[in-house]
């Protein structure tokens, strides 16, 4: 379902040399496994004798009982809905082959042999096994495996097997030393459509090893734009010289998704989902990994149809509520402060060619805030005066106290050039130039003020010779909460690529790490100040009336929407799926529904907004410049996907 798929990672308890014991295991293993649901159950390399028997693999006695386990195991597979891929060393043609071995429905399905044998340190492989390239037949007949079985059929073999169900899920093997080579197999397959890769290994553990095995696997999945599935030997494996640590991992377009936690480990079943949706987008995507397959038209794969496999519902999948921001504290202040430092050099660039004097409109709010304090700290680093920068607060109809407070407050920390100009009379000029009646509380109402405030801020720059700094965040834009021409216009915006989510973080790491220590406690309580334009009357207490989520919905939600339509062009079906699991504890079906309605509808419809905002930096993965990452029509029409959404509360 949504492209999902269940991956097991089998790492059986060993016994070296015992292929009767091993074959029972490996069976109890998979039947594990399928319990548990699996598409694709992966065990080790030569997982069937053990990686260390080293000379026994010449003996006739051992090689005839990996015969038996394979029919025994192939066997066990008939009425599984699951594919197996388990490691075994088979005599082909008279050569020993260190094979990656695919079985389904009661065959072999194909056989991938290792193409580069390491033969240096403590591997002295080219004893025992010859390499895929010294194959001479792409095929072997199964009665050379299985001499008493009553029916024969060809297994393809080969480095270049990419495996295909019936239901389109591509998938190829390599093992383990091929990944550590400058050009893995795995490259190739990939080009030629492999999604997913396994790669069976028995990597002995070393100090630090394992931190390089997971860069190599992240890397691998990264380059590939592939799910890449990793399992490695476990500890009971012989000790007379090397010790194994059962390492298994999954990556996903670059970012570890699983891994066993144990640094020494074995007999074990893990079980995880990965979305090869997110692979199909990135293909689709990026045009350079499809330019990439030109290099490789010349190489010779083979296509190898398998029975469809039944796709995961994905509940193994880890679905995170904020996908901008790291679940993880110290990794979030990093981004936090990564991401301030990324907006200040980009706004310090701006201000260094256009005379290094700013005007930017201060409410007290988040947004504005942390656009503050990208243009105090851009202004210092270029070793100017605090007062180059002239902070313009205009409060009017829906200012409260707190909000003006805490603007004048923290401009006054800042060392700024401060200007309090009331529009409360403007406006209400403009609403008799109009004929719009000031009691009547409406869109006209509300923009008014902010174009005002805006046209204030314009005049301004001409008065104290400074660009205007936009304070509009990446979620206001994909919502078009802006007024065009009004605060959706400035001549940088600075937060134009931070979504709403990760603002209020990016201002609670500022203050954590003390970065504007005299403005500590007003930051703070920005902080904790709910998010509004304050365009309507406060309430009778004096506090804030018009709150921004109450009207167009929790912005965790709609960053969320934002990350999956943007990133990654999800279908709303599957969008609503991940946000009903995402935000479970928090939001219902018929709220997760409504939301995603509107962010459509808004998406849509507030384009020609997007069409022409001003330059700001890109921060992230997503952005929505139509200079950069996003080119839409203005008059597109939302149509079919409200119309999937509206099927999703049926």
């Amino acid at each position: 379902m949504f492209d999902f798929v269940r991956i097991s990672c089998c790492v059986p308890k060993v016994a070296v040399a015992n292929t009767e014991k091993n074959t029972r295991d490996i069976i109890k293993k998979i039947k594990e496994a399928e319990a548990a649901k699996s598409n694709f159950i992966v065990f080790p390399e030569l997982c069937i004798t053990g990686y260390t028997c080293g000379d026994l693999f010449f003996q006739e006695r051992l090689m005839s009982g990996v015969n038996k386990a394979l029919f025994k195991i192939a066997s066990a597979t008939e009425n599984s809905e699951a594919v197996v891929v388990l490691g075994a060393p088979l005599n082909i043609a008279g050569q020993l082959y260190n094979c990656s071995v695919v079985l389904a429905k009661g065959k072999i399905i194909g056989i991938v042999p290792k193409t580069f044998i390491p033969n240096y340190n403590e591997f002295y492989e080219k004893r025992w096994f010859s390499s895929a390239e010294d194959l001479t037949e792409p095929y072997m007949n199964s009665k050379n495996l299985f001499p008493e079985n009553d029916y024969s059929y060809d297994i393809p073999l080969g480095s270049s097997l990419i495996f295909e169900t019936e239901n389109g899920i591509k998938f190829g093997a390599e093992i383990c030393e091929d990944l550590w080579m400058p050009v893995p197999p795995c490259i190739g397959l990939a080009l030629h459509g492999a999604e997913l890769i396994f790669n069976l290994s028995a990597s002995n553990e070393t100090i630090g090893k394992r931190t390089y095995r997971r860069d190599m696997v992240k890397q691998q999945s990264s380059k590939c734009y592939c799910a890449y599935a990793y399992v490695s030997c476990g500890t009971d494996e012989s000790t007379t010289d090397l010790i194994f640590s059962g390492h298994s991992l999954v990556a996903e377009n670059g970012t570890i998704t699983f891994e066993n936690k144990k640094f020494l480990d074995t007999d074990y079943v893990l079980t995880t989902d990965v979305d090869l949706g997110k692979i199909k987008a990135d293909r689709l995507k990026y045009k350079s990994y499809k330019d990439a397959t030109s290099l490789y038209q010349g190489d010779s794969v083979k296509f190898v149809k398998l029975p469809a496999v039944t796709e995961s519902d994905g509940m193994l999948y880890e679905v995170r509520k904020h996908p901008f921001i790291p679940s993880e504290k110290k990794a979030r202040i990093e981004r936090c402060l990564n991401i301030f430092e990324m907006q200040t050099q980009a706004l310090k660039k701006r201000l260094a060619i256009t005379g290094g004097r700013a005007v930017i409109g201060v409410s007290g709010g988040l947004d504005s805030t942390l656009a503050l304090l990208v243009t105090s700290a851009a202004v210092k680093q270029l070793g100017l005066p605090p007062t180059n920068i002239c902070a313009v607060t205009m409060p009017c109809f829906g200012t409260t106290d707190r909000t003006f407070h805490n603007a004048v407050a923290l401009m006054e920390s800042l060392g700024v050039t401060m200007k309090n100009i009331s529009i409360k009379e403007a406006c209400i000029q403009h609403f008799k130039d109009i004929g719009h009646d000031i009691n009547v509380h409406d869109i006209t109402y509300e923009n008014v003020q902010a174009r005002e405030r805006t046209q204030v801020l314009m005049d301004m720059s001409n008065e104290f010779g400074g660009i205007v700094v936009g304070t509009g965040d990446l979620s206001e834009l994909a919502l078009g909460w802006c007024t065009y021409c009004g605060d959706q216009m400035s001549m940088y915006g600075v937060n134009a690529g931070v979504p709403k989510t990760l603002v209020r973080w990016m201002i609670n790491s500022l203050t954590e790490n003390n970065v504007f220590p005299e403005s500590t406690e007003i930051l703070k309580d920005v902080a904790d100040t709910p998010i509004s334009p304050e365009l309507l009357p406060p309430d009778a207490e004096g506090k804030i009336a018009q709150k921004t989520e109450d009207v167009v919905g929790p912005y965790e939600l709609h960053d969320f929407f934002l990350y999956y339509v943007l990133r990654y062009g999800f279908s709303p079906a599957k969008i609503y799926c991940l946000a009903n699991r995402a935000f479970a504890e928090i939001y219902d079906k018929a709220t997760v529904l409504k939301w995603l309605k509107t962010f459509y509808k808004r998406f849509f419809t507030q384009q020609f907004k997007r069409s022409c905002m001003p330059d700001g930096v890109k921060i992230g993965s997503v952005c929505l410049s139509p200079r950069g990452d996003w080119r839409m029509p203005s008059d597109a029409e939302s149509t079919i996907w409200i119309n999937e959404v509206e099927t999703l509360g049926e």
